[in-house]
């Protein structure tokens, strides 16, 4: 064998940046490269269109290596490249019966862990069965009020096995002693036991704007659960730092990160209030990021989470060992839509490549069909499967931060550290995450980025696929069976009515769990909790195709009353080959608002452009044709559509014509055009 390297480069000229914008300019004709090939991001950070060793300096080596301080590049020295990361499953089907059975499947069929969500009624502190509770019983979740409750849904589950992590929102205590209380009654042992309780009161406040007590005493409550969890269950964490809400909300990366630091930073002092050391405080905390359908944005912010939090211990007093942060990486609800969800797939498939490549610890995969309402066996089994087919398949997990020495990654990950160690410090500056919290900073901060999303939204600047951009008003909805409310209330009325207990000798988590075990439910624990109620401004759950889908669902409304959409009619003039390009630009622009556009091979008699638009029933038309078209015709198009009634005359491109109202091209507002075109409509 020859020890002649193979050179792949050789006979090639080295090539400076230099010269390769120069052949770019070349290219670009005289527009402007920032405009044409930078990307900024809603963070302020430029994307450039190609990286090299000079963005990026590896001298020192920055990001270390795995499984050492700063943790860039993972926790563990061998990454997840053994074990895999864990694949957690969300369950929040009401009827407990039906959730044990989809439980059990996911468990037998590749998930490793579950979180169990407590309906909007269990999340307010009341039983299933509560007269208050009559419109937020097995809303959002399971209905579980009892020990009982939780011991029919986690039937067949191996609680030393499988870890159970709980989704509570305030109540997230009481869910945690009736946990306990099952261990107990199962006879699983402190060491078996795996879970996390899950305690997040500022994740809770920002998402639902209310605490059932003032929030010094939520977090004296959380840092007393940690302190005893810590003592008494090793394997169990009792506090999570999520910040779903506020990335739900509009909030870019770097603020996330932010909210993040700020958040656990809080729970941290509270935590060594309570006497725990800041090694012990670090180990009882799990942080949950959401992440959107960007992948590279999605890998910096975990890897740039890692590095930040262990700053954070560092200056603690903490040690190294204890600044590897306990990172879980889910789908943003933000990114999926309603409408054409099988495309949701694709988005899904991305947050789950970002959170393994990102190096998460454990993921979970919203449902494709998680806006349509309760996912069904088939959209849980994809969910399921896009992280199986990632880790086994695909093999993501065997390669240790394959990101790693990335120029772009490793350069996008320090530009988060930056901006997002600076907003972290505004916001102690200003008191801290409770403080910015109540005094709104933090909910207008979101609200400023998120309209300045929707502007690039309606542009179509930031495209939505299948939603602002390729639309199909012909699809099928996805519907979802919806709960018979009122006989699942009733079974719980009648499965409480021989359990509950209302005996409760104390509020510590020892009483609190031997209460629940005698049968003293949610609102019982809830009450005895209960203080003086915290009130913020909650935080709005948004979705990026909210603006389109409105529309979309009112042209549904006014095809239901009237038996057709809303037609738009497409004065396309002459031969196809010269009204196509435009014809099917208009297409996608009116029926992204669920108005269809009319199909025709073209008109050259005006004839028959009158005799068409009135068969259509159409009240509005758009002319596509050639520039050179419009110059000759594009008026005389016009004035004959005005002529027969047409109340509004659209362009498919630019300029401006007698009789033409107005001109849609690449870069208009189409939502605020179609918004304006429904009230045209009378929609």
């Amino acid at each position: 064998m020859s020890d002649q390297r193979l050179a792949l480069a050789a006979g090639f000229p080295d090539v400076s940046v230099e010269a390769w914008k120069e052949s770019l300019e070349k290219v670009l004709k005289g527009a402007s490269f920032d405009k044409k090939m930078v990307v900024k991001t809603y963070d302020g950070i430029d994307i450039q269109p190609l990286y090299t060793k000079a963005d990026w300096s590896a001298e020192n080596n920055p990001s270390g290596f795995p499984g050492a301080a700063p943790y860039t590049r993972g926790n563990t020295v061998d990454g997840r490249s053994v074990d895999g990361w864990d694949i957690r499953a969300v369950h929040a089907k009401a009827d407990i019966s039906i959730a044990n059975d989809e439980i059990l499947d996911d468990l037998e069929r590749g998930v490793t862990s579950i979180v169990l969500k407590l309906d909007d009624a269990g999340q307010a502190g009341l039983d299933s069965d509560d007269a208050q509770a009559a419109e937020l019983a097995g809303r959002n979740g399971i209905m579980i009020s009892s020990v009982e409750d939780l011991d029919d849904l986690l039937d067949g589950v191996l609680l030393d096995l499988a870890s159970v992590t709980l989704d509570a929102g305030a109540q997230a205590v009481p869910a945690a002693a009736l946990l306990a209380a099952l261990w107990e009654k199962r006879e699983v042992s402190n060491e078996g036991a795996m879970a996390a309780f899950n305690v997040d009161p500022l994740g809770a406040l920002a998402a639902s704007g209310s605490l059932p007590k003032d929030i010094g005493n939520a977090l004296s409550e959380m840092a007393t659960l940690a302190k005893t969890t810590s003592e008494n269950y090793p394997n169990v964490t009792a506090v999570k730092v999520d910040t779903s809400a506020y990335y739900g909300a509009g909030a870019t990366e770097t603020l996330d990160l932010a909210i993040a630091l700020a958040t656990g930073t809080a729970y941290l002092r509270s935590l060594c209030d309570a006497g725990l050391s800041v090694d012990d405080a670090a180990q009882q905390m799990i942080f949950s990021f959401a992440n959107g359908a960007d992948i590279f944005p999605g890998i910096a912010k975990l890897r740039a989470a890692r590095y930040l939090w262990a700053q954070v211990i560092k200056a603690s007093g903490g040690s190294d060992e204890a600044s590897a942060i306990n990172l879980h990486a889910a789908t943003s609800a933000r990114a999926l839509s309603k409408r054409d969800p099988w495309v949701n797939i694709l988005r899904t498939t991305t947050t789950c490549f970002a959170g393994a490549i990102g190096g998460a610890d454990s993921i979970t995969v919203l449902p494709f069909d998680y806006h349509c309402g309760l996912a069904d066996g088939f959209s849980r089994r994809i969910a399921r499967n896009t992280q199986v087919v990632l880790q086994e398949e695909s093999y993501l997990n065997k390669v240790i931060d394959p990101a790693g020495g990335s120029w772009f990654i490793e350069s996008l990950t320090e530009q988060y550290v930056d901006k997002a160690w600076s907003l972290f410090q505004e916001i102690e500056g200003k008191g801290g995450m409770a403080a910015v919290l109540q005094s709104g900073w933090v909910q207008d901060q979101i609200a400023v980025t998120w309209d300045a999303r929707l502007k690039n939204i309606a542009k179509r600047k930031d495209a939505l696929t299948g939603i602002s951009e390729f639309p199909n008003i012909a699809e099928d909805a996805v519907v979802r069976e919806i709960p018979d409310y009122a006989k699942l209330i009733a079974k719980a009325k009648t499965r409480l009515s021989t359990s509950r207990s209302n005996e409760l000798s104390g509020t510590d988590f020892k009483s609190l769990t031997a209460a629940a075990l005698k049968g003293a439910t949610i609102s019982v624990m809830a009450q005895s909790l209960k203080g003086d109620e915290c009130y913020v401004t909650a935080l709005p759950a948004h979705r990026l195709a909210e603006g389109f889908e409105k529309l979309r669902d009112a042209a549904d409304d006014y095809k239901a009353a009237n038996g057709d959409f809303p037609k738009i009619f497409s004065a396309n003039i002459g031969a196809i080959a010269k009204h196509t390009g435009r014809a099917s630009f208009a297409k996608n622009f009116f029926e992204a608002g669920g108005v269809e556009a009319t199909q025709n091979n073209g008109f050259t008699s005006i004839d028959d452009l009158k005799a068409a638009f009135t068969q259509s029933g159409a009240k509005v038309a758009v002319i596509c044709g050639s520039d050179g078209q419009y110059a000759e015709q594009a008026e005389e198009f016009a004035s004959i559509l005005k002529s027969v009634g047409a109340k509004k005359i659209y362009l498919a491109g630019r300029g401006e014509f007698n009789d033409i109202d107005q001109s849609v091209s690449i870069g208009s507002d189409v939502l605020a055009t179609l918004q304006d075109l429904h009230t045209v409509l009378g929609m």
